[in-house]
C-alpha cells in the first residue's frame, strides 16, 4: 500500500486567527465521535464547566457556557438576535470593522441601534456612553469589541460596563481575540454576555462559538428569538435537556477544545499564556523599529494581541510583493483594515514563541534586501522619524 507523503511544515501564522496550533491539537482530531455517545456528552459538559472556570465563574454564581455551531460572527448575531427584544435598542460602541459588523448585524435583524463611533486609534470614552444614556432612554443594551483587532486597541471594558451596569442596561463583549489570554473579572465588568472563539488564543480551532452569559439574563429573553438556529436560549435548554447539540455538533473542534485547555492549563492559565503573548509582543516592537516599522497605534491604547504597522515611506514599498515574499518563507502576516491611513498587522499570539517572532524579523531584514529596500540605517533620516498616531 502507498502511504500519503508526509505533509510539509505548516506556515507559522501570525495573524488575528485562525492561529498557529500545537501538534497534540492537530493530533486530537485524528479520531471520530459519535455526537450521542455518552463519552462524546461528558467532553461537552466537562469543556462547559472549563470555560466557565476559565472565565471566573461558575453556575453556583448564575453562569452558564452556551456553545454554538459557526464562528465567533455567529455568536454575537445569536445575542443580538436572541435577546433584544422587539422594543429593544443597542448601543454599538465602534472604534473599527468589528464594531462596525454589530451594525450590519442589527441592521439585517431590523433591530432599532445607535452609534457611538470614535476614531480608529481612540478607545471609546466612558463619559461619552454616560452622555449617550442620559440622552437617549430607549436603550436596553450596550456592544462593545474588547480588543478591536482592526487595529489591536484595547477598550476600557470594565469602566464601560460599570456605566452600563450604573444606568441599568444589558452588557454585550465580543472578547473573541482577548478571552483566554487577558485577564477579565466578569463581575466587576458587569458583562452580562460575553463571545469569544476557540481559534483565537483558547489555541484551539474553528468551528463553533463560546457564549459566557448569566443564566437569568438569557432566561429572560424567552419568546425573543428572531431565528431557529441561531437561538442561544433554546441551544441552553438543549444542554439542559440532554446534554446534546440541538443541531450536528462539530466533533473535531470540540477534541481540539480538549486538549487546548489541557495545554492552557499545563502552561499556567490565563496569566502565563498573557506573559509569552506578552513577551512575543515586546520582541516584535523591539525587532521592527530599526527594520523601519512603527505601530500605529499609541503605546498605552496598544494591545500585545496584535499590532497595526504603518508602511515605511520608503518609494518601492509594496505591501503585495512582501507578503507574498514572506509567505514563500513560512511567515503569513494580515493586510491592514484601516481606510485612512495604509497598514498592515502581525499578531503575535497562537502556538508561537519569541524565537519564532525572531525568525519572522529575520525573514523580513531579509524579504526587504530582496525588494531592494534596506533597513533605517540605509535610508535617509525621515524614514527613521516616528509617524504621527492616526
Amino acid at each position: 500500500m502507498n502511504l500519503p507523503e508526509p505533509a510539509p511544515k505548516d506556515k507559522l501564522l501570525f495573524t488575528p486567527g485562525p492561529l498557529t496550533t500545537s501538534l497534540n491539537v492537530k493530533r486530537a482530531m485524528l479520531r471520530d465521535a459519535g455526537s450521542w455517545d455518552a463519552e462524546f456528552g461528558s467532553l461537552v459538559a466537562n469543556l462547559r464547566q472549563q470555560l466557565l472556570k476559565l472565565a471566573g465563574v461558575s453556575q453556583e454564581a448564575g453562569w452558564e457556557v452556551v456553545l454554538l455551531q459557526g464562528s465567533g460572527t455567529f455568536g454575537m448575531e445569536a445575542v443580538f438576535q436572541t435577546c433584544v427584544p422587539r422594543t429593544g435598542k443597542v448601543a454599538v460602541l465602534a472604534n473599527g470593522a468589528y464594531g462596525n459588523r454589530m451594525v450590519e448585524m442589527l441592521e439585517r435583524a431590523a433591530i432599532d441601534y445607535v452609534v457611538l463611533r470614535t476614531a480608529e486609534d481612540t478607545p471609546v470614552p466612558p463619559e461619552a456612553l454616560a452622555k449617550l444614556l442620559v440622552l437617549d432612554g430607549a436603550i436596553t443594551h450596550v456592544s462593545v469589541v474588547h480588543c478591536e483587532t482592526t487595529t489591536g486597541l484595547l477598550n476600557p471594558i470594565r469602566a464601560l460596563g460599570n456605566v452600563a451596569r450604573s444606568y441599568q442596561k444589558a452588557y454585550i463583549v465580543d472578547a473573541m481575540t482577548s478571552f483566554g489570554a487577558i485577564p477579565l473579572d466578569l463581575e466587576q465588568c458587569a458583562i452580562d454576555f460575553l463571545v469569544s472563539s476557540p481559534n483565537k488564543c483558547l489555541e484551539g480551532v474553528p468551528g463553533f462559538c463560546i457564549v459566557v452569559c448569566r443564566r437569568e439574563s438569557l432566561e429572560g429573553c424567552e419568546g425573543r428569538a428572531r431565528t431557529l438556529s441561531l437561538d442561544l436560549l433554546a441551544q441552553l435548554q438543549g444542554f439542559d435537556a440532554n446534554g446534546q447539540f440541538r443541531f450536528t455538533p462539530p466533533t473535531h473542534s470540540l477534541l481540539a477544545l480538549n486538549q487546548a485547555l489541557n495545554e492552557l492549563e499545563e502552561e499556567g492559565g490565563v496569566s502565563a499564556r498573557a506573559a509569552r503573548y506578552r513577551r512575543n509582543h515586546q520582541v516584535l516592537l523591539e525587532g521592527m523599529r530599526p527594520l523601519g516599522f512603527w505601530p500605529y497605534l499609541k503605546p498605552e491604547d496598544q494591545s500585545y494581541i496584535i499590532t497595526t504597522f504603518q508602511y515605511p515611506r520608503w518609494p518601492g514599498f509594496s505591501f503585495e510583493a512582501f507578503y507574498r515574499k514572506l509567505s514563500q518563507k513560512g511567515f503569513l502576516i494580515y493586510p491592514g483594515k484601516l481606510r485612512h491611513v495604509d497598514t498592515f498587522r502581525i499578531g503575535t499570539i497562537g502556538h508561537l514563541f519569541p524565537g519564532d517572532v525572531e525568525q519572522l524579523l529575520q525573514a523580513i531584514d531579509a524579504t526587504l534586501a530582496e525588494m531592494g529596500l534596506a533597513s533605517v540605517g540605509g535610508l535617509d533620516a525621515e524614514a527613521a522619524i516616528e509617524p504621527a498616531h492616526g
